[in-house]
């Protein structure tokens, strides 16, 4: 049923998480500022999340086109003067020419195996294509995940403090209990991660400018953005690896010369990160081995898409500290239990 119903699910589940991260600044608007209209501090909410986002893509506007057009002029130029004497000898390509003659071309392509395939795959093509012309559809689901977004901002407060009753009084303290905790990992987490991501999208977009990779601000940005989730920074070195042969060609530099340069500023930067920033900014939120975040980001993937590797990393420490605390360990007593739900009954009033 998940699977079937994932593409309706996806704008509810994105937009909650949205509301639940600018829920924080909306309490601040209504305490701080004196906006009693639960609806108003949302407007205001929304219209200045929309106005940081537009002005940081305006301030971004000139210097990114303009890295964007000198790297195209530098792509450009890179194909016209290839030389493939430089990345491979004349051994390699020699070798290289000698394994495609030998290859039987004919019979490859008359393997019943392949032809198959091939069938199967065009009408997936053709679907892909099709979906991808379909941006009707698209812009009416971000519609309304925009509509999800603002209903569930100004309920928000009732969605926290009355979702309980719909549990049952037998389970009720353990189900608050459980929701405090989740609510607590999932705020430390990504208020943590987002300082964290935003200072890593900083420091790259520094040392590719100063190395001189063409659009390095944005790619700094972008690899900053894929921070998020703890090691997908790595999905950006395929591209700056192209970056840094178009600006081989551009500036005449030797292709080891500019790609040890873009080492170094993964290395520092991961360093800066592993070192300074995460110990510092997110203390000791998840307490994972590497190992353990690569397969809770699999796991959790797997599961739920992307909303899953959102959220992989709070849910999965949550896990453990409930196993540590209940199985591993002693449980808490019903006792702990019942003033721990009074609490948050008055807490939430």
């Amino acid at each position: 049923m998940f699977s079937r119903l994932y593409g309706v699910l996806l704008p509810f589940f994105v937009s909650f998480l949205l509301a639940y991260v600018l829920d924080p600044i909306v309490v601040f608007i209504q305490t701080k500022c004196r906006v009693r209209n639960r609806a108003l501090a949302v407007v205001i909410t929304l219209v200045l999340a929309v106005g940081i986002v537009v002005g940081a893509i305006a301030a971004l506007r000139k210097p990114v086109m303009e890295q964007v057009n000198t790297a195209w002029v530098g792509f450009q130029n890179y194909i016209a003067t290839f030389d493939i004497n430089q990345y491979m000898s004349a051994e390699t390509q020699e070798k290289l020419l000698q394994w495609q003659e030998e290859w039987d071309w004919k019979s490859l392509l008359a393997n019943p195996e392949l032809t198959t395939s091939i069938k199967e795959l065009l009408p997936k093509i053709g679907n892909w294509i099709t979906g991808g012309l379909s941006w009707m559809s698209e812009l009416l689901v971000v519609f309304i995940g925009f509509m999800y977004l603002i209903f569930l901002m100004i309920d928000f407060p009732n969605i926290r403090a009355n979702y309980s009753k719909f549990v049952p009084r037998k389970i009720r303290p353990r189900v608050v209990t459980l929701m405090g905790d989740i609510d607590r990992n999932m705020n430390a987490y990504f208020r943590g991660q987002a300082m964290v991501a935003t200072c890593v999208g900083v420091l790259f977009a520094i040392g590719f400018t100063i190395t001189g990779m063409p659009m390095g601000i944005a790619m700094g940005l972008i690899i900053g953005l894929l921070n998020m989730v703890p090691y997908m920074q790595a999905l950006g070195i395929p591209p700056c690896i192209v970056l840094c042969l178009i600006q081989s060609a551009q500036t005449g530099q030797p292709v080891w010369l500019t790609l040890l340069l873009m080492a170094i500023v993964f290395i520092v930067v991961q360093s800066i990160q592993d070192m300074v920033l995460t110990p510092k900014i997110m203390g000791n939120v998840t307490g994972m081995s590497p190992a353990a975040i690569l397969l809770s980001l699999s796991i959790w993937g797997a599961i739920c898409g992307v909303i899953g590797m959102i959220i992989a990393l709070p849910i999965t420490t949550l896990i453990i500290s409930y196993y540590d605390r209940y199985i591993a360990n002693r449980g808490v007593s019903s006792r702990a239990y019942q003033d721990d739900y009074r609490g948050r009954i008055r807490k939430s009033k």
